[in-house]
């Protein structure tokens, strides 16, 4: 569920729970200045040449919002309303994220998908303009881009509260609150990027992929699509699914966490759920089922093969696609 655009508001919204300064700080990579954005001309002139930090989560933001998640009275506190809008902030600048590898699995950070949920609650909705482009909503959009290292072609938009990183582009396409999309990726027209989904470096969306948000239940894992992956046009990746490193998805390969994933390279063929291994090249296919109506196919994917281990993933990825004759 994308989640977080409804609900009752216990407290009064507000738009502005930061200094300009502190709200829209710094995107930070590898240790460099790569963006700087304040909300008025005034605070850009007086802070322009002050010394630049990554944000800092303070030690009490995770308590903060997790106690306030079971209370929502609780962002009446300046404290609490302040831990929220740390935590969104450094969602945008890429300090922090949603989730991260650790020892060959992905740890979800619950409270800091709480504090996106929160973040609907505390804002109220107001106009915004992107060009010629006018919108109504709580969230606003990234802006800056000539500064961020990040190719963008109109309309494509992200929200404030995702991180798109240096050297992807962005084709005409939507990346929601709480996304990470890494160095290099390419969305392509019409695709989007769900709330918290995790996409690594290298990466290429094909158009009208749909990668699904998985807001809601907090605790639960978004979609992840790791470093050098190939995701053909219209797939649709929902429900937590992980697509490992350098995987070949063919184009309209439909992957929820009940998809049947059957690995016909083996024999026995294996059957996995809820991820597709590194390197593995999968197309749709369907497999028998029986009803009462008779027999049907039901949609699976299918591992027809292995992506090459090669230093040079173009080169792996243009040998994959030819060898196994995957639409893309």
């Amino acid at each position: 569920s994308q989640g977080g655009d409804t609900g009752s508001n216990p407290v009064r919204a507000t738009n502005s729970l930061l200094t300009p300064a502190e709200h829209y700080r710094l995107h930070w990579l590898s240790g460099r200045r790569v963006a700087l954005r304040f909300q008025t001309a005034e605070e850009r002139g007086r802070l322009a040449n002050e010394p630049l930090v990554p944000p800092v989560i303070s030690a009490d933001v995770p308590g903060l919002i997790s106690a306030a998640f079971t209370d929502r009275e609780k962002l009446a506190q300046p404290a609490t309303r302040s831990a929220v809008e740390q935590t969104i902030a450094a969602l945008d600048t890429g300090a922090l994220r949603v989730a991260e590898p650790q020892a060959g699995s992905w740890s979800v950070r619950e409270w800091v998908k709480q504090a996106i949920l929160l973040y609907f609650v505390l804002r109220e909705s107001s106009a915004l303009e992107a060009g010629g482009l006018h919108f109504y909503d709580k969230i606003p959009l990234k802006t800056d881009w000539e500064r961020s290292g990040v190719r963008v072609v109109p309309p494509a938009t992200a929200r404030f509260g995702s991180y798109v990183a240096p050297g992807a582009i962005l084709m005409p396409s939507f990346v929601n609150i709480g996304a990470y999309v890494g160095a290099g990726t390419m969305v392509d027209t019409w695709a989007t990027v769900g709330s918290c989904a995790q996409i690594g470096e290298g990466v290429h969306i094909s158009g009208g992929v749909g990668i699904g948000g998985v807001l809601e239940p907090p605790g639960a894992r978004p979609v992840i699509v790791e470093d050098g992956a190939f995701i053909g046009s219209r797939c649709v990746i929902v429900e937590g699914i992980v697509v490992e490193r350098e995987a070949v998805l063919g184009a309209g390969v439909v992957l929820t966490s009940s998809t049947p994933i059957i690995d016909a390279t083996t024999q026995p063929p294996v059957q996995h759920k809820g991820s597709v291994p590194a390197r593995s090249v999968v197309i749709p296919a369907t497999q028998p089922k029986d009803f009462p109506a008779g027999t049907f196919g039901t949609p699976c994917a299918l591992i027809i093969g292995r992506r090459s281990d090669s230093t040079d993933r173009k080169t792996s990825l243009n040998t994959a696609l030819r060898s196994y004759g995957i639409a893309v």
